[in-house]
């Protein structure tokens, strides 16, 4: 009788400790949002384990083209979840999630008030941005240096970070004195120590940035309830402490998203 119960036990342990899984892959301008809202959604999905890979967005969609098993991608250009999404590597249309900015900031030194024509007239060594080639917020950083009319006069100062969030640990570890990073970077309270100056939208072109479900986790139960998530009211609020802009097609398409997954 005892060894019965004992076996019984045994078999209830998995039920009592499964979790389910999911597998974000994500820019790295949502470092430290997105660490905010899964904290909030274990909270009330306590049994979910939720893996996070944080890089470019260029260098993500290549890795889920060779089949890295993510369930989710965050991009932060919504060309790159088109694409996979066209190409069938994408179980879901890009949904928006909001629209990022640039800034002008350092680690040593107030930048505020500084606008970024007035960056070349700086005394300064290095100035950090992502890698154009494969991060979306490197190439609207040289988007906006060009359209400034800057980018001859500093190119030779540039040094590049793999990502976003690389970008702005150059500047950090004394690699570059300024640095051209992510707003929702520049408002988390260890970068925001100095003034940040915010580029002009117009000098670059937006960063409109959507997520999708992948083909691999198109029967991820929790990659449709953490998306239908996205749409809260929490999350939003969020989103928009980090800085990131919430435009009206973004909500719909937010709104639209949530109730239809929450009806499956």
């Amino acid at each position: 009788m005892i060894r019965i119960l004992l076996l019984l036990c045994f078999i209830n342990v998995p039920a009592v400790f499964a979790s389910d899984k999911l597998t974000i892959a994500a820019a790295a301008d949502l470092r430290y949002a997105l660490d905010d809202i899964i904290s909030l959604f274990q909270q009330q999905q306590p049994n979910t384990d939720i893996r996070v890979i944080y890089g470019s967005s260029g260098k993500i969609s290549t890795q889920i083209r060779h089949g890295a098993p993510y369930d989710m991608f965050f991009s932060a250009d919504i060309k790159f979840a088109e694409q996979l999404y066209s190409d069938g590597h994408a179980a879901t249309e890009p949904q928006l999630y909001a629209l990022g900015r640039i800034v002008l900031w350092s680690p040593r030194r107030n930048m505020a008030g500084i606008p970024l024509s007035q960056l070349a007239q700086l005394d300064f060594n290095r100035l950090a941005i992502a890698q154009p080639a494969h991060a979306p917020y490197g190439q609207r950083a040289k988007e906006a240096l060009q359209a400034a009319g800057i980018w001859q006069a500093i190119e030779a100062k540039l040094v590049y970070g793999e990502n976003i969030a690389q970008t702005a640990q150059l500047a950090q570890s004394g690699g570059a004195d300024i640095a051209i990073i992510a707003l929702s970077l520049a408002k988390f309270p260890e970068l925001a120590k100095q003034g940040y100056q915010l580029i002009p939208a117009e000098l670059h072109q937006p960063l409109t940035q959507a997520y999708v479900i992948t083909r691999h986790g198109a029967d991820n139960s929790v990659a449709r309830q953490f998306a239908a998530f996205m749409a809260t009211p929490e999350v939003l609020s969020i989103m928009q402490r980090f800085g990131f802009e919430q435009p009206d097609v973004a909500k719909t398409s937010f709104q639209q998203s949530a109730a239809e997954q929450l009806q499956e």
